[in-house]
């Protein structure tokens, strides 16, 4: 199968080792799918002008918390960026491009425009996959703090995280400790793929959510359950023979899964057509 060539673009640039991927650029190359006349080098521009406007605002010694302050100023004050709560499920608020010029966005979108600024200011932070609710924190040994930059770059301590995790549930929920550990670069990307898939699937959009599986699986190629979900989807649209390879694939991984005798049943449909 022919695949758009930012999908290739894509996949080179995830195939390096993490810490030498390019967050901004990965994510625009998502975004270019969607979008295939997508000037990459704009947006990357405007990543770049955005850090130097911070860094001409900086004080001379960067302390994390005045840092953060001066970033929150400029990105939520000033340039007006803000969580997108009216239409949270949009797909547009988990495409890089449209999250910069739209100035709207969800956690782990805003959370990316966050981070690219802070690299390009040498101030460094790290993403942070809280359940439900996107977080980012400077990689500063024995500090302990939060940003928020979904809700205008608030900052919290752990237990203000647990009450946002309750929040996000709307039900007690007791925080774990893996919960606030900073993600891999590969396991943020595949985590803005994972909301795209899910809003797809949700309206039926199934060549779109099968997009996205596929490169979730460029970044996990051995996730059981997206080696599943890409067998479910291809199943809906009939491609059996696809289909029944994933499934085969997954009850070998995952013999005794929840869902295994559901997986077993399309198996069974699939060999009678």
């Amino acid at each position: 199968m022919d695949f758009p060539r930012s999908r290739q673009y894509f996949q080179q640039e995830i195939e390096q080792p993490d810490e030498q991927i390019d967050l901004a650029l990965s994510a625009l190359y998502i975004a270019q799918e969607e979008y295939p006349n997508l000037d990459i080098f704009e947006y990357l521009n405007a990543l770049d002008t955005m850090a130097f406007e911070i860094k001409e605002r900086l004080p001379n010694q960067m302390y994390p918390l005045r840092t953060i302050q001066c970033i929150n100023q400029y990105l939520y004050d000033d340039l007006g960026f803000s969580g997108n709560t009216a239409d949270y499920y949009d797909p547009r608020n988990s495409f890089l491009n449209q999250v910069i010029e739209r100035r709207v966005g969800i956690p782990i979108t805003l959370s990316l425009v966050y981070l690219e600024i802070a690299k390009r200011i040498d101030f460094p932070m790290v993403g942070v996959g809280m359940p439900g609710h996107f977080l980012i924190r400077p990689d500063i040994a024995e500090m302990e703090i939060f940003v928020d930059a979904f809700n205008q770059g608030e900052v919290m301590f752990a237990d203000d995280c647990q009450e946002r995790l309750m929040q996000v549930y709307g039900q007690p929920v007791t925080m774990q400790p893996e919960f606030l550990v900073a993600v891999s670069k590969r396991q943020l990307l595949a985590r803005m793929l994972s909301n795209l898939k899910f809003i797809y699937l949700n309206v039926q959009q199934l060549e779109r959510a099968l997009a996205a599986v596929e490169r979730i699986l460029l970044l996990l190629p051995d996730s059981p359950t997206e080696i599943r979900d890409r067998g479910l989807i291809y199943y809906q649209i009939g491609r059996w023979v696809a289909a029944v390879k994933d499934f085969e694939t997954y009850l070998s991984q995952l013999p005794n899964a929840q869902d295994a005798p559901v997986i077993r049943r399309l198996l069974e449909q699939i060999s009678k057509n």
